[in-house]
């Protein structure tokens, strides 16, 4: 079993970023590409039950979620944030790293090292 697991899209130089620095920390992680496999409602509760950050910056507020028309009103609270995630993954930000009952959201890239080495 993995130390980490790492919600990774392929395409995005963050995420790629913190495998290449799971692998410079020689941690073994678990890579979930989270928009081919998303997390159900009861997936994105329990990783916001672990994240160290606050559920609504778990939204990434780029040109999906205004295309999808949403607003930051609209993932104001934690349940909120379950209800869009679950529906609309790609607004997802990442990477998101999971190590035991802890997560965090790999951004700014620094944050990354640290929490691999804790």
């Amino acid at each position: 079993m993995a130390d980490v697991t790492i919600f990774h899209n392929p395409r995005c130089s963050t995420s790629v970023a913190a495998l290449d620095a799971a692998a410079a920390a020689g941690v073994a992680v678990d890579v979930v590409q989270y928009l081919k496999t998303p997390l159900d409602a009861d997936g994105v509760r329990a990783l916001l039950a672990k994240l160290e950050d606050a559920p609504t910056d778990l939204v990434r507020r780029d040109p999906n979620f205004a295309r999808l028309g949403l607003t930051d009103a609209d993932v104001a609270t934690a349940d909120q944030v379950v209800e869009v995630l679950a529906a609309h993954p790609e607004v997802m930000q990442r990477p998101v790293l999971v190590k035991g009952d802890r997560a965090i959201i790999g951004r700014p890239k620094g944050r990354v090292p640290e929490f691999l080495a804790d």
